[in-house]
């Protein structure tokens, strides 16, 4: 760049965004994937630089400000547009809205509760709400494996401290399936 900006002066900026705007476009349409959304967070970062100029310092590249503003309002679009999605996903209508009453046996009931935390919401949402594992990894902002990992460990504490009642046939057969 090598251009010169005073800070609070409405020209420099101006000429910032012209001289910056291709580059922080492409690198924001590299992070988030999607050419509208890294138009708005373009648009929401030039704001805030604007709003901030007069108290830019000129130690630091403004090139490099910008960027670092405009890669936080990036950060903070895909944040909100996860808890977006989780928050359709847990809203989306079920077919039937089960309660704990549709596990029908106190004692399966009283395991899963006795799970630890993470283990039981994924074993709760995959097998009592009918979400997929891509779902629930999603809706609680984890990767797809963790909720793989924490279903079979889940399902191995409950055979283990339930035992042998799935042959018995008292274990309710949409309890605690495998996805196998």
């Amino acid at each position: 760049m090598g251009s010169e900006y005073r800070p609070g002066v409405q020209e420099d900026f101006d000429r910032l965004y012209e001289e910056t705007y291709p580059r922080l476009f492409g690198t924001l349409v590299t992070i988030l994937r999607d050419r509208a959304a890294a138009e708005d967070c373009v648009q929401e970062a030039y704001l805030r630089a604007f709003r901030a100029w007069s108290r830019w310092k000129p130690e630091a590249p403004a090139e490099a400000w910008i960027h670092r503003i405009a890669i936080n309002v990036a950060v903070s679009y895909r944040r909100r547009e996860k808890l977006r999605l989780a928050t359709a996903l847990l809203r989306r209508p079920q077919v039937e809205t089960p309660g704990p009453d549709a596990l029908g046996d106190p004692e399966l009931l009283a395991e899963l509760r006795a799970l630890p935390p993470k283990q039981s919401a994924a074993l709760v949402l995959r097998h009592l709400h009918g979400y997929s594992n891509r779902e629930i990894a999603l809706a609680l902002g984890v990767p797809e494996r963790t909720i793989a990992s924490r279903l079979a460990a889940a399902r191995a504490k409950l055979q283990s401290r339930l035992g042998g009642r799935q042959e018995t046939g008292t274990l309710p057969a949409h309890g605690v399936p495998s996805e196998r």
